[in-house]
């Protein structure tokens, strides 16, 4: 392809090259179309948000109801497919527990999402007789909707010792199946502190048949309030020191689940805790770090992702705005802030199965790439170029996969002259998402000159999808 088509497709799809940032580097990703591994689930991509919001507001009306087309309307636009809720409000004593009617309206928006439910229990300073009216009402009920109970959020905070939990989750689980057999459940839903219990509730519990996930928080960056360099801090969000990070968790926890054959998946994930780093967690550079998360796990084979959200979140005892939100309520439906236009990429870029890939990076640019089979014969890469700032370097990129075409077509995730600290000016596609949903980005076609390969340029502080058919 020659270079003034890829300025060509770059300017039609919104992204301008930033004048500080025009070093070319080669990069040659060699897809194995042969090889297909895991399937994404469907409900992969979530949200979580506080169980405060299960509960009517001040003016008695729901967040979560079947009434509230613009939230419908986005979540559908982002790919949402799991909604849970939880949060540190679930086991706040001064919140009151959701009813009946709260599970009506909480569920009814659910169908009409057309997503998953993950209800969180309260653990803390309850029983199980408590949670059994509502428990047994939502399996009754809404068993098509649910896809667990989650029973106590983050319960080492409050209970320390594992087998105190252990013991008490199997007090609330005998209670609850005597009434409503079937009921499916997952957890331990533990901080990143006490990812041990992960493991421990893997080895307890996998020959149950109980358990539909096996749950895990984790925010990458430790707590916001340590975040007081936010250029350090969003450097790090995008360096491979993050990806080191998923490694060893992954070793700590999801290879347990995954020996003991149990699905495993992030319930509650965001970038750093309490709330989010201010200029840090609601910039770009969360864009293409969400996006990268999503797809990091997806390729080691999590069953999906929640990530945090809401207007404001239970940090601690408080009440903190979110500034790692995906979206924010705004005048006419939902605002999308950066990390939500990294779970629409992920939309369009992350359904099908897994497949694996090579990549030779001689200049060792800050990049990573993932690879899809689409159900319908395409394959799917999608380009990170976390490379940024002044010395950031554009990726003249090399596709090689056996079986592809010589037509193709991509989309590109950009913010204004390639700042990682925008807040606003996200596009997808050349365009915006607005607060009604309705996205109208669209992709460029290309056509190769070499059979089984493709040429793309990805810019500093970019992210791409580059769609090609199979044969």
């Amino acid at each position: 392809m020659k270079m003034k088509h890829r300025i060509l497709n770059l300017i039609c799809a919104g992204c301008l090259l930033a004048g500080t940032a025009l070093a070319q580097s080669p990069v040659t990703i060699a897809v194995d179309t042969q090889s297909p591994g895991a399937v994404i689930p469907d409900d992969y991509a979530g949200l979580s948000f506080e169980m405060q919001y299960v509960l009517p507001g001040t003016n008695g009306t729901y967040y979560f109801s079947p009434k509230n087309r613009p939230l419908i309307a986005m979540f559908k636009t982002l790919g949402i497919k799991n909604l849970r809720v939880g949060g540190n409000t679930a086991d706040r004593p001064g919140v009151a527990v959701p009813g009946p009617a709260d599970a009506d309206s909480l569920f009814a928006f659910a169908k009409a999402a057309g997503v998953k439910v993950i209800y969180t229990l309260r653990l803390r300073q309850g029983s199980a007789e408590d949670v059994v009216p509502i428990a047994e009402y939502i399996q009754q009920h809404y068993s098509a909707q649910l896809a667990c109970f989650a029973i106590g959020n983050e319960p080492d905070v409050f209970t320390r010792e594992y087998s105190v939990y252990r013991d008490e989750w199997k007090k609330y689980v005998a209670a609850i199946t005597a009434v409503a057999p079937g009921t499916k459940f997952c957890g331990p839903c533990a901080t990143p502190t006490r990812v041990a219990w992960s493991r421990q509730f893997a080895d307890d519990f996998a020959k149950s048949g109980l358990i539909t996930y096996i749950t895990q928080h984790d925010y990458p960056g430790g707590d916001s309030r340590r975040a007081t360099n936010v250029v350090v801090a969003r450097d790090k969000m995008l360096s491979p020191a993050w990806l080191e990070h998923y490694d060893k968790f992954y070793a700590t926890f999801a290879a347990t689940a995954v020996s003991n054959n149990l699905p495993y998946r992030y319930d509650e994930a965001n970038s750093f805790y309490d709330g989010g780093a201010v200029d840090v967690s609601d910039t770009f550079a969360s864009a293409l770090w969400g996006l990268d998360f999503l797809h990091w796990w997806a390729a080691h084979g999590a069953s999906g992702v929640n990530f945090h959200t809401g207007d404001k979140v239970a940090a601690r005892d408080m009440n903190k705005p979110c500034r790692y939100a995906v979206f924010w309520t705004a005048d006419r439906g939902y605002n999308v802030h950066p990390v939500g236009y990294g779970v629409k990429t992920f939309e369009l870029g992350g359904h099908g199965r897994v497949l694996p890939l090579t990549i030779s990076n001689p200049d060792s640019l800050d990049l990573t790439a993932y690879a899809v089979c689409g159900g319908g014969r395409q394959l799917l890469v999608t380009i990170i170029n976390k490379e940024h700032g002044p010395g950031g370097r554009n990726a003249e990129l090399t596709i090689n996969a056996g079986g592809i075409s010589g037509r193709g077509r991509q989309i590109f995730l950009c913010a204004p002259d390639g700042n990682v600290a925008a807040k606003t000016g996200v596009t997808l596609g050349g365009a915006p998402i607005p607060d009604n949903g309705s996205w109208k980005g669209k992709w460029t076609s290309f056509k190769s000159v070499k059979a089984g390969e493709c040429a793309v340029t990805v810019p500093a502080a970019t992210a791409a999808v580059v769609e090609l058919r199979l044969k």
